[in-house]
């Protein structure tokens, strides 16, 4: 029997699809390969899920600023959805200029609600590559939550208006029982505090430090009103006495807005880790949804069904566009290098570029890299030639592994 190669790619960012990146090593190996387009939960996610048999569903969904936008998210006939966040509220999707304080996640709500309706059984949420950083709260709202103000008046979309936030009302909210909910995320930020979704990543959206700043207090507000109306985990702890805590609780159901003071000091859900990923959408995930946060690349490998194909292979290659030290945290290749390492199948990797040494490259099971910069040292034609420059890179690559004739 002959032994394929498997080729495991994720996407050449800005150049090629990982579907893409695997068909051209394939072509330029000439050995019998098996093709395994894989993501870690961020861009790419949907189209990994497709070019390994789901179907692509299309709907016109609400972009991060209000604009209406095509998005799809994948779908088995089974029962599974892959939703990728960045589909409908992505960076890509901004119309122009970032907008950290007003962009939503709704339309992610909306790609989730059409999966349920469709008869969903398991959602996979892959978090990655946001434009907002308003907590998941346009996910929840496109899922019928209503978010009031202390006039009971709904609030606009967006992180920063989270700030009036007085109460939650879940009585319109979409019956998801039955529906197994999986983040699919390697970021372990918590929603609050200096490691959190404002504090880290809201400067990567264009968030000023004054935005940081109110972001930072809305989500916090969307955390204790989470909290002390709905039950969560964490409720805000006043340090006052017996008078005062009589007091808010007898006020409390007449006016939210005052029944708290806006510190999750047991943080709960807020601080449990990814509840800061995309902005905070890990948060209404745990929340609302009950999500069971898994690591992206190793649940969307088992999704995808590594193992099986895995089986048998004498070489896995797998690479990404930059082979860096991000790749070290949890990416794709690091994730596909431990999975083929349990099957006891020696790994290589492609990229467009590399920054790792061969040391840190080994300790993360990869044996060696192969970059499009050892042919080319130019990146812009690195960028506009991938294809045929990947194509033989795979050849030199085939040769150095004797791989021609072998099996």
């Amino acid at each position: 029997m002959v032994q394929h190669v498997l080729v495991a790619p994720d996407k050449f960012k800005g150049s090629l699809t990982a579907a893409e990146v695997a068909a051209r090593v394939s072509a330029g190996l000439g050995v019998p390969t098996v093709e395994l387009p894989v993501a870690d939960g961020g861009d790419g996610t949907v189209d990994a899920a497709v070019a390994c048999g789901f179907e692509r569903i299309t709907i016109e969904v609400t972009g991060p600023t209000g604009e209406r936008v095509l998005a799809s998210y994948a779908w088995q006939p089974a029962g599974t959805a892959v939703v990728e966040l960045a589909e409908a509220s992505g960076l890509r999707r901004l119309p122009g200029d970032r907008e950290p304080l007003t962009a939503t996640s709704y339309g992610t709500g909306e790609l989730v609600a059409d999966a349920v309706r469709r008869g969903a059984k398991r959602v996979v949420l892959g978090l990655g590559g946001s434009a907002c950083t308003d907590g998941g709260a346009g996910l929840a709202q496109a899922l019928g939550a209503r978010l009031l103000d202390g006039d009971g008046n709904d609030l606009p979309r967006g992180g920063a208006a989270l700030k009036e936030l007085a109460r939650i009302d879940l009585s319109g909210f979409m019956n998801v029982s039955g529906v197994e909910f999986v983040v699919a995320s390697d970021v372990d930020n918590p929603l609050l505090g200096p490691h959190g979704a404002a504090a880290v990543y809201g400067p990567q959206k264009g968030a000023t430090p004054d935005d940081v700043r109110t972001l930072e207090a809305a989500l916090a507000r969307l955390a204790a009103v989470a909290t002390a109306t709905h039950g969560l985990m964490g409720a805000p702890e006043r340090r006052s006495s017996r008078r005062e805590s009589e007091a808010n609780e007898e006020r409390s159901g007449r006016d939210h807005k005052h029944a708290h003071d806006d510190v999750v000091r047991a943080m709960g859900v807020a601080g449990a880790p990814g509840a800061g990923a995309a902005g905070g959408v890990g948060f209404a995930a745990l929340a609302f949804l009950h999500a069971e946060i898994r690591p992206g690349i190793d649940y969307l490998l088992d999704l995808l069904g590594f193992g099986e194909l895995v089986e048998g292979a004498r070489l896995v290659i797998t690479g990404e566009g930059s082979l860096d030290e991000q790749s070290l945290r949890g990416k794709a290749p690091v994730g596909v290098a431990q999975a083929a390492a349990r099957a006891g199948v020696p790994v290589v990797a492609v990229c467009g570029r590399r920054t790792l040494t061969d040391a840190e490259l080994k300790a993360a099971g990869i044996e060696a890299a192969y970059a499009l910069t050892d042919l080319e040292p130019d990146p812009a034609v690195c960028m506009a030639e991938a294809g045929p420059l990947l194509e033989r890179l795979a050849t030199r690559l085939a040769a150095d592994r004797r791989l021609e004739g072998d099996g």
